[in-house]
């Protein structure tokens, strides 16, 4: 697959490492050669020095036979720009990371496509995304749902409450329990699990299950102690806290600490009311415990340094917030956040990306997300027909291994997936994949 992206920097260049261990066919274009030149060291590549708004560059870089065309430059003009001019040339697909929340609204979806634009990403709205998804549930490290909850997935720490510990998973979630277990973290290990492993302390799990289930899942976990998220402090008054804040369930009050004078003028202007609006430092003690820190149940730190957000979501746990959310844009602080216990990391490198690899695929995939703590990915493919997963039930399937299917969703309806099950046509399926090519994957459902 020819895959041509615009702009090295922070998401351009992670998604150029991420695609190069795939063999992709992989151009690499920016104006600035030191941008270029640390990425060319590290990944099997090539990188073009010029403008992706020059129809000559687009030329020589091949735009005319690529299969997918990415402009992720910090300027949302030039990336539409780009995207358009690309298309006009041949590139199959186009991709343009914009910062205006009006591009993303599904009514101007079809103006892009008519424009060229096949795929619009925000990447802040993303990330708002997923700390709602955190804070909605106290208990849960990570919540993806499919098809509005029909089917859930539930990244959960174990504790010691957690009462399913040490057992076989062939004991615990078997075909009549309404979960499965369908990857595990331990220490810094990924399993794709069988029905011999089992669940240890201080494990990270991810379990699928339904809706009506999520309450079941979090009493066998021992959690129903964790207080609902009610007060929600967030440190960093950038677009990522802007936009999490307007997204907020009604119940859920919200206070921003931003260092910045300028920026707290902005978002007094662009929040409502409810919403305070501190010029401070988020580190500051005595500020955090002067605005009730200790009667917060939630604390999100979204400035631009990893060190300073992993640091006050520890200050913040250590005066007894129960849930804390970082961003952690270096992968080179995950394991770090992850070993100190930070709860929810978002990282919109990672989520821009999972979102880029779904326009890779040629089957019918609904949605993809990478999981960063276990560096797996997590897929929604719908089978077409007489498609090869529809031709036997799942226990002959003969699966790859790193890849078990999680659940399907069948005219509206969640249900996990056995041995026994015959998928069919038109099923949303689940699928967790650890260390596969994901073509490989989707040849069985097309």
């Amino acid at each position: 697959m020819k895959i041509i992206i615009s702009g090295a920097y922070t998401i351009g260049s992670y998604l150029a490492r991420l695609l190069s261990r795939n063999k992709q066919d992989i151009v690499l274009m920016d104006e600035c050669s030191e941008n270029l030149e640390k990425i060319s060291n590290e990944a099997d590549l090539l990188t073009m020095e010029g403008s992706t708004t020059s129809i000559k560059n687009l030329k020589e870089a091949g735009a005319e036979d690529a299969d997918l065309f990415i402009a992720v430059t910090p300027d949302e003009s030039k990336n539409i720009a780009a995207c358009v001019l690309a298309h006009q040339l041949g590139a199959k697909k186009t991709v343009a990371r914009v910062d205006n929340p009006e591009y993303v609204e599904p009514s101007n979806q079809e103006l892009f496509h008519q424009m060229g634009v096949s795929s619009i990403i925000y990447p802040e709205l993303l990330a708002a995304k997923d700390i709602i998804n955190g804070l909605k549930m106290s208990w849960v490290r990570q919540r993806w749902d499919v098809h509005d909850g029909a089917l859930v997935m539930l990244g959960i720490k174990l504790r010691e409450s957690c009462e399913i510990l040490d057992r076989p998973l062939k004991e615990i979630s078997g075909p009549d329990d309404p979960y499965h277990v369908v990857a595990i973290k331990h220490n810094d290990e990924t399993i794709i699990p069988g029905g011999n492993d089992t669940l240890q302390l201080y494990d990270l799990a991810y379990f699928m299950t339904t809706k009506q289930y999520i309450p079941y899942v979090r009493k066998i976990v021992g959690k129903e102690h964790y207080v609902d998220v009610q007060n929600v402090i967030f440190m960093g008054g950038g677009k990522t806290a802007a936009r999490a804040v307007r997204m907020l369930p009604e119940y859920m009050h919200a206070k921003i600490i931003e260092q910045d004078p300028m920026r707290c003028e902005v978002l007094n202007n662009i929040l409502d009311e409810d919403t305070l609006v501190i010029n401070g430092d988020g580190r500051d003690i005595g500020l955090l415990q002067e605005e009730g820190i200790r009667n917060t149940q939630a604390f999100v730190s979204l400035t631009s340094n990893a060190e300073t957000n992993i640091l006050a979501c520890l200050t913040a746990k250590r005066m007894g917030v129960r849930k804390t959310v970082a961003a952690v844009e270096n992968f080179d602080y995950v394991g770090t956040a992850e070993s100190l216990d930070i709860g929810t990391i978002i990282n919109k490198k990672a989520v821009a990306a999972s979102h880029i690899y779904q326009m890779m695929l040629d089957a019918n995939v609904e949605n993809i997300k990478f999981l960063m703590s276990v560096n797996a990915d997590v897929a929604e493919f719908v089978p077409s027909p007489d498609a090869k997963i529809t031709r036997k039930v799942v226990r002959e399937l003969n699966l790859p291994r790193g890849v078990t299917i999680g659940g399907l969703v069948r005219n509206g309806e969640g249900m996990l997936v056995s041995g026994n099950t015959q998928i069919e046509a038109g099923d949303s399926v689940v699928v967790f994949c650890y260390n596969v090519d994901m073509k490989k994957v989707e040849k069985l459902f097309m």
